[in-house]
């Protein structure tokens, strides 16, 4: 979402009379004022409805690739965590985390704690009120609740198969109620960040790396799953239960982006924002197909075979690196931008390897360090940024993600404890954590340790 967040839409509403006035052609062939404010309304709130329910599907696209990328005994707990997750995200972005984001912001760093208001029934009596805001209120908490719910998605696949289902919860509903509104209040709530020139449009940054940050954080802190590093530097492969399945929840995601970030442009009420929607669309699929591509050639030269798992992940990351200005890069910049972020996954995975860092997904690569890429590349397609401006962004967002996470999940740690016990991550989290196992008929003698 744009910094100048709560006028574009309402921008969107008397646009189409000057795109008009400027094209003599278009102009005799349609009403001389363009839409109506009343029209531009119900334009701008249908891109966010739009939007938004792609976006809640992406949360069905965690799901499946998570399911897919844990091992067989695991799979039960991460669909339970991906809809507990969502759930807590929508309760506690409506009780505080809309309103500490927009509500009152004002060039500074936080917003107001309370419960969010929208529309009257039918819109009330006073409908040039809500016609002046350009959009349905409702609508506007709906699609800014989605991409709270993907932040947490996030920290949901890095932190799989040893982490304990309610410390877990507990943490989300933290992250989405306070933590990811605090920093989306810095830009998207027109805080300081917003002042300073900050640019992201649709969260490289202010949604994936804050996500991947909270990941990093409790990767560290939670440590590698029982086996998965030697004494001597080997890793030991510890393969999904369903490439399939995880390929599902990549297509899942990639259509979800769709409504992230086309539904970022805000407004869909004049020619000009339509074909800004359409643009961004076009750059989004072009800088996934480039991660695919890249990180598939990369691993054929490095590895002389490919890993499923990379390519899948080169989409998300290409994704992910285009998501922070999908609008102003020609086709050949989106697929350089989108590119790059696929190569970004082929490096950075044995990278936390080597450190010991266990990302059972691989979403610290694709969300955090992507999502880092994206946001230093907008100035290369955007004079409006500059390289100073989006380093201090990255460096604030990530420092505040970090102290903050860091915090709270060492006091999970140190309080109710965060981590499962060795006999039951060899058991399995279904077993043990949720009671229903995703493949009883398997038995336990054939499920991978």
């Amino acid at each position: 979402m744009r910094t100048t967040y709560s006028h574009l839409a309402r921008l969107g509403a008397f646009a189409t009379a000057g795109v008009l006035a400027a094209s003599p052609a278009l102009a005799q062939d349609a009403a001389p004022a363009g839409v109506t404010p009343e029209t531009a309304f119900v334009f701008n709130t249908f891109l966010f409805l739009v939007g938004g329910f792609l976006v809640m599907w992406m949360a069905a696209g965690f799901a499946m690739l998570e399911a897919g990328l844990v091992r067989s005994k695991n799979v039960s707990m991460q669909c339970v965590k991906n809809i507990a997750l969502y759930s807590i995200a929508g309760l506690m972005f409506w009780v505080c985390g809309y309103s500490v984001m927009y509500t009152g912001v004002d060039g500074g760093f936080i917003g107001t704690f309370a419960p969010y208001a929208w529309d009257p029934v039918g819109g009330g009596e006073d409908t040039a009120a809500l016609l002046d805001t350009g959009y349905s209120t409702a609508s506007d908490w709906f699609f800014q609740m989605v991409f709270c719910a993907t932040t947490a998605s996030i920290v949901s696949g890095t932190l799989a198969e040893r982490i304990k289902l309610w410390p877990f919860l507990i943490f989300v509903a933290i992250l989405t109620g306070v933590l990811y509104p605090i920093t989306g209040a810095w830009q998207w709530g027109g805080g300081w960040l917003a002042e300073m020139g900050f640019s992201d449009f649709a969260g490289s940054t202010l949604v994936h790396s804050v996500g991947g940050w909270a990941a990093l954080t409790g990767a560290i802190l939670l440590g590698a799953r029982k086996g998965k590093y030697g004494d001597s530097g080997m890793v030991h492969p510890m393969p999904g239960s369903s490439m399939p399945l995880a390929t599902l929840g990549t297509f899942i995601l990639w259509l979800g982006w769709f409504g992230f970030n086309g539904g970022s442009q805000l407004a869909m009420g004049s020619l000009g924002d339509v074909a800004d929607v359409s643009r961004i669309f076009a750059n989004t699929n072009l800088a996934a197909a480039a991660g695919v591509v890249a990180a598939m050639i990369l691993m054929q030269v490095l590895y002389k075979k490919i890993d499923i798992t990379m390519a899948l992940n080169g989409a998300l990351a290409g994704l992910v690196a285009i998501t922070a200005e999908p609008l102003n890069p020609s086709p050949l910049m989106a697929i350089i931008i989108g590119g790059i972020g696929g190569v970004i996954v082929v490096f950075a995975v044995p990278a936390l390897d080597k450190m010991k860092i266990d990302d059972v997904v691989g979403a610290i690569p694709v969300h955090l360090l992507a999502g880092i890429w994206g946001t230093l590349a907008v100035p290369l397609t955007n004079g409006d940024a500059n390289i100073v401006t989006q380093f201090i962004g990255v460096a604030a967002i990530g420092a505040f993600a970090v102290v903050t996470s860091g915090v709270i999940w060492f006091a999970l740690k140190m309080t109710m404890g965060i981590r499962v016990s060795d006999e039951e991550e060899a058991l399995g989290l279904d077993k043990t954590e949720i009671g229903v196992e995703a493949y009883p008929e398997f038995g336990q003698g054939s499920q991978r340790v």
